[in-house]
């Protein structure tokens, strides 16, 4: 079945028992994640597809009847397909979140996520990903009947690799005319790589752009503006400073990453991520034999 999401503010923290977490690099959850590692797996994205999908993952997870779980997804502002397998075959979209959305787990859980590269929204759902931006919505409400007829034929086909292959061949032939200009792929990676730390009106002139259309750009493409995609960034850049086996202390995180001072980290962390920077460091288990390296 499939999993509701909440806003945070629906769900006291004492509720949450998971923490989901992944960051570009991780071919999985990232290693602070309490997910359980067996129920997922990556399949590769085709070559003809890396320009639209970043990453496509397969869970599957039975919850014992009457068990649920809260599950604390961390943002990181990608859009995602998703299609649910079982006895129903579904499809949704999630759009960008800029805050930490709480999923709520139970029963049987088997389906695949197509996580999109920054842009591509438009061109393969077919609506501006401003319109997408906190939402959850059927791919039926996307594509009409063309949206239950891809879970459909992919929930038939016979085992989970080809199941991939085929949800890959579906989204290719969908693809529209309406590719993002180059330059938001190119603003989208120079924030990442630059943590977020790039000023804006820099970005847009080395681009070629004014600061309000490279806004307005991001806004149909993107979903986000370029300032919260650049607070994420940020965020992504800390977190893989937390997984350091000896990281600096807060104080000195703080300056290092673009923050005013603790204080401002630590807003920021808890805006962002629903938990206090203490909080999050209690949950992690960065320092387990999860830990990559």
């Amino acid at each position: 079945m499939g999993a509701p999401i909440l806003a945070a503010a629906e769900c006291a923290d004492d509720r949450v028992q998971r923490l989901y977490l992944r960051l570009p690099e991780d071919p999985l959850a990232g290693p602070e994640s309490d997910t359980p590692a067996h129920t997922m797996s990556g399949f590769a994205v085709a070559p003809a597809l890396r320009d639209t999908l970043a990453h496509l993952l397969l869970y599957r997870e039975t919850l014992a009847p009457g068990q649920s779980l809260v599950e604390r997804v961390l943002p990181d502002g990608a859009v995602r397909l998703t299609v649910h397998l079982g006895e129903r075959p579904h499809a949704e979209v999630i759009g960008p979140w800029p805050a930490p959305a709480l999923v709520t787990l139970q029963g049987a859980m088997h389906g695949l996520t197509a996580t999109l590269q920054p842009g591509a929204a438009a061109a393969l759902l077919g609506v501006p990903a401003h319109h997408l931006t906190g939402r959850v919505l059927a791919l039926d409400d996307l594509w009409g009947t063309a949206g239950r007829d891809l879970a459909e034929r992919v929930a038939l086909a016979r085992g989970d690799a080809a199941r991939a292959a085929l949800l890959q061949a579906l989204l290719r032939a969908r693809r529209g005319a309406r590719a993002a200009p180059p330059a938001v792929a190119a603003a989208a990676r120079a924030i990442a790589a630059g943590a977020g730390a790039r000023p804006l009106r820099a970005l847009a002139d080395e681009l070629g752009l004014g600061e309000r259309r490279l806004q307005q750009l991001f806004r149909e493409h993107v979903g986000l503006s370029p300032r919260t995609a650049a607070r994420l960034a940020r965020l992504q850049a800390l977190l893989r400073a937390l997984r350091r086996p000896q990281p600096l202390p807060w104080a000195e995180l703080a300056p290092a990453h673009g923050y005013y001072d603790q204080a401002h980290l630590a807003n920021e962390f808890r805006a962002l991520c629903g938990l206090s920077p203490g909080a999050f460091a209690g949950r992690s288990v960065s320092r387990s034999s999860k830990t990559a390296g």
